[in-house]
């Protein structure tokens, strides 16, 4: 059972993705149910709150931002689409749960214990810090325990998923058609017949031009403009506003000393005698018999405690250790375990200790105390930390300030400027419904070109473009939607018409060139030099052209195949086909693996599909809501 980290560590690595990944498992740590509120879905009887929902959308948002940085816009996750989709995750993750329980899978508390010690968020110096645990889970809204449950959930749906995905069928004569499909080699040359030396012998109709502008005006429009000057007022930009004393830097520090600390950690080994929560009364004391023998022997001989651990332990992580568990602080072993770790004396050994897996004879090898770092190497990060939390707290002062200012004296952002100690920003140009990078959210874009900023000359409401920041605009100059008129497009057009034809041309000649092969006929074509592809490595064959050739009849070679394309044609002359005929069985081996995982994951899609079909669903309609 201690072992299991090292048994396990693809599944330590998904629950280190609870603490990294904002949306890991889908939401997997929404699972906190809401009070007394009507909730959005139920799945057989469990109900998803808003509370649980506004989490996982929030983690999604959190994801995103990441993802897109300053090109993140907050209001597409505004859209019912979205909403939804994040909900039929949550009833997913729901449902995966209920099944993974039905099925009889549970994980130990040894198992989650030795987890949360081998995750590096909550480590200091390469060991687990109870501190910098709890800290870490107070800042993402956690407590210890609904971290708990949130692995033990994770575990028991990827057990779930695993047995499934890990355990499909694949047939050897699958796998070995599908090498040979794959790695086969068919040596090539090919010939490109390029729309550009058609150009000369194209001509376009006088009116050609005209007409095009005339059909397709749409192309050459020009959306809306305006001008704009803003103001932002944002908790980065209050940062140069405060100021941390050194006093206050002390009083942090004095009050969060475990935070900036290590716990007490203490070494133990143990011996094991195991017996299942399951087992018949007989069977578990028939093991406390057992253990009370062993504990007689280490008694008798305390400095053997090594050997008999190697010699009786049935805990296979730690028994060729002598038992040895290592280093760990409160919290990383299930309580009964824990209490008689720390209260014994370093050489002095327990009297049985009875968990879910059996009976424990412990013994204490070493004690590392706690230790708290000074003042002097934190005060500049804890000056730091103060002085964001003092900005938040002045931008969570001015906000609403801020939002009155702009509203009430709609004439100007002056006031909201001076309000928030910043400049007015000036000479921007907008374009409709194209968001620039940076602070010009979809949402942004609207207030600017609404009604009344357009024509009523008013400052837009103050708008949300970012966490703790907000963005007020004013138009001082504005163009309405327009079309490029005929002279400034006519060129571009005549370019995209000769284009155009001179690839029409090329693909006729093309055409023309691959049926005179085909037939057997000699053409003048001018072939590159000739290279092996397969379907896995296509060298510098287009993927389409790639396709043809793998599509050729080859039973009489030379065998020729050719495609349009924007800039041309291209023909494929085959020479030759290439199969090998031994099958390495380390690559027989990675095929089948593979075919397993893709069967697995289809049985496991078959089976989670009727789950849905049995299981009683109930989901809100943001959609229909939302008309």
């Amino acid at each position: 059972m201690f072992d299991f980290v090292q048994e396990k560590k693809r599944l330590v690595q998904i629950v280190l993705a609870l603490i990294i990944l904002p949306f890991a498992f889908w939401g997997v740590d929404s699972y906190r149910k809401s009070g007394g509120a009507s909730p959005l879905a139920t799945v057989d009887g469990e109900k998803i709150g808003q509370q649980e929902f506004d989490n996982a959308l929030n983690q999604q948002q959190q994801r995103f931002r990441e993802m897109a940085g300053a090109n993140f816009d907050p209001s597409f996750f505004d859209k019912p689409e979205i909403k939804t989709s994040v909900l039929d995750r949550l009833v997913t993750q729901h449902l995966m749960a209920i099944e993974a329980r039905k099925a009889g899978l549970s994980i130990a508390d040894e198992q989650i214990g030795q987890i949360i010690l081998s995750i590096g968020a909550f480590q200091k110096d390469g060991k687990f810090d109870r501190g910098l645990y709890e800290s870490v889970l107070k800042e993402k809204g956690k407590t210890p325990a609904d971290f708990d449950a949130e692995i033990r959930r994770a575990l028991l749906i990827q057990q779930l998923t695993d047995a499934y995905s890990q355990n499909g069928y694949a047939a050897k004569a699958v796998a070995e058609n599908l090498i040979r499909l794959n790695e086969q080699q068919r040596v090539v040359a090919v010939a490109n017949l390029d729309a550009a030396s058609f150009l000369k012998q194209v001509k376009l109709p006088d009116n050609a031009v005209s007409d095009y502008y005339d059909k397709n005006s749409q192309e050459f429009q020009v959306p809306e403009r305006a001008k704009v000057e803003y103001v932002v007022l944002s908790a980065d930009s209050l940062l140069s506003q405060v100021t941390v004393s050194d006093d206050e830097a002390r009083q942090y520090y004095e009050e969060h000393k475990a935070e900036f600390g290590t716990q007490e950690q203490r070494q133990a080994a143990h011996i094991l005698i195991g017996v299942s929560k399951q087992a018949s009364d007989a069977e578990k004391q028939a093991a406390k018999d057992k253990a009370e023998q062993v504990l007689q022997q280490v008694r008798q001989a305390p400095a053997k405690f090594a050997a008999l651990a190697k010699q009786y332990s049935q805990d296979p992580g730690s028994a060729a250790n002598g038992g040895d568990l290592g280093m760990f602080g409160r919290g990383a072993m299930v309580k009964p375990f824990e209490d008689s770790v720390f209260s014994l004396k370093v050489g002095e050994i327990s009297g049985l200790v009875q968990t879910d897996f059996g009976y424990h004879i412990i013994k204490l090898i070493a004690v590392k105390p706690a230790k708290v770092q000074a003042f002097s190497e934190l005060k500049g990060m804890i000056a730091q930390r103060l002085k964001s939390q003092k900005a938040g707290d002045k931008f969570a002062e001015l906000a609403e300030k801020f939002s009155n200012t702009v509203y009430e004296q709609s004439d100007s952002l002056k006031p909201a400027a001076e309000l928030a100690k910043v400049a007015v920003q000036q000479g921007t140009w907008l374009s409709k419904g194209q968001a620039p990078a940076g602070i010009w959210t979809d949402k942004a874009l609207q207030a600017v070109f609404s009604e009344d900023a357009l024509k009523n000359k008013r400052n837009t409401a103050a708008v949300e473009v970012a966490p703790n920041t907000l963005l007020a605009a004013r138009v001082t100059e504005y163009k309405p939607a327009s079309i490029r008129p005929l002279a400034e497009v006519s060129a571009g057009i005549q370019q995209k018409l000769l284009q155009a034809q001179a690839s029409e041309q090329a693909a006729q000649q093309g055409k023309k060139l691959l049926e005179q092969l085909q037939g057997g006929e000699k053409a003048s074509v001018a072939w590159k030099a000739v290279q092996s592809v397969s379907r896995n490595q296509r060298g510098t064959i287009d993927p389409q052209l790639l396709q043809a050739i793998f599509r050729a009849d080859t039973r009489k070679l030379p065998a020729y195949v050719g495609i349009a394309g924007a800039n041309g044609y291209v023909l494929a002359r085959i020479d030759a086909v290439k199969n090998d005929a031994a099958i390495d069985e380390n690559k027989l081996a990675r095929y089948e693996q593979q075919i397993r995982q893709i069967t697995g994951e289809a049985l496991l899609m078959a089976y989670m599909a009727d789950a849905k079909k049995r299981a009683s669903v109930t989901m809100k309609n943001f959609v229909a809501d939302a008309k």
